[in-house]
């Protein structure tokens, strides 16, 4: 049987777990003027700052948390993690 404190703990993270986040995977970034953005058409392409193969972070709310590669489940694109973020150096990031 665990101390009053490892039971609130266990509580309160059960609490947390219905609180819904954004994730997110980013493929890259590129910095682009308004005067590029304003000519931008639908064959446009934008070159990212990552090579093709690279891995791709994982966010959640804007927070890195992963890393991870492109993978085909069924007609539907999926992210495998490849890495974990320590969570510490997650919270260094916040």
């Amino acid at each position: 049987m665990g101390t009053r404190a490892e039971y609130a703990n266990t509580e309160g993270l059960k609490l947390l777990e219905n609180i819904v986040v954004k994730l997110s995977v980013e493929v890259g970034r590129a910095e682009l003027t308004i005067r590029d953005l304003l000519r931008l058409s639908e064959s446009s392409i934008i070159e990212l700052d990552r090579l093709a193969g690279d891995p791709m972070d994982v966010l959640v709310n804007g927070t890195a948390i992963a890393k991870g590669e492109v993978v085909v489940v069924g007609e539907r694109f999926g992210i495998r993690f490849t890495q974990i973020i320590d969570p510490a150096k997650r919270a260094e990031s916040i």
